[in-house]
């Protein structure tokens, strides 16, 4: 039997640290939480994509009584951006989270679901998408995916 340890790389910073670019990914990322449908949770998620032709894709969480009918910020965000700009990679993604009216402290993360589908992404344009997680105190930086998903599942495994 053999151990593997698996890395992941975080870059992290402060809002200020940023680029000019990097602000204004998360500053769409942060207007679209303010268009979340969160009556459930009261946590609501805005997530901007930036495409490769300098369009700026944004989306937020949509919840449902009936559960699992919702839908997160990032697919909303991503699947609108494939739909619309099918042959436009996407080449950053912002999300940003609000609770009780106030942006969350820590960066989260995406969902298992959401992170699929990142994945899917990432793969469809065969280019990696630097994803920009915002907390008011640090904002984390991801170079691809494929650091927050190591063990994952893709067209090569079926």
């Amino acid at each position: 039997m053999k151990k593997a340890n698996i890395v992941t790389n975080i870059l992290v910073c402060s809002y200020n640290e940023l680029t000019e670019e990097q602000k204004k990914v998360i500053d769409c990322a942060k207007d679209a939480c303010t268009r979340a449908y969160a009556p459930y949770s009261c946590f609501s998620v805005g997530a901007a994509a930036l495409l490769a032709n300098g369009e700026i894709i944004k989306g937020s969480n949509q919840e449902n009584a009936a559960y699992p009918s919702g839908i997160c910020a990032e697919r909303t965000t991503l699947f609108y951006a494939g739909a619309n700009y099918p042959d436009t990679p996407v080449c950053k993604l912002a999300i940003a989270a609000m609770k009780d009216g106030a942006y969350i402290t820590e960066p989260t993360a995406p969902c298992g679901a959401c992170r699929q589908v990142i994945l899917e992404t990432e793969n469809r344009y065969s280019s990696p998408i630097e994803i920009l997680l915002y907390g008011e105190e640090k904002v984390y930086i991801v170079s691809s995916i494929k650091e927050l998903l190591p063990l994952s599942f893709g067209k090569e495994n079926l």
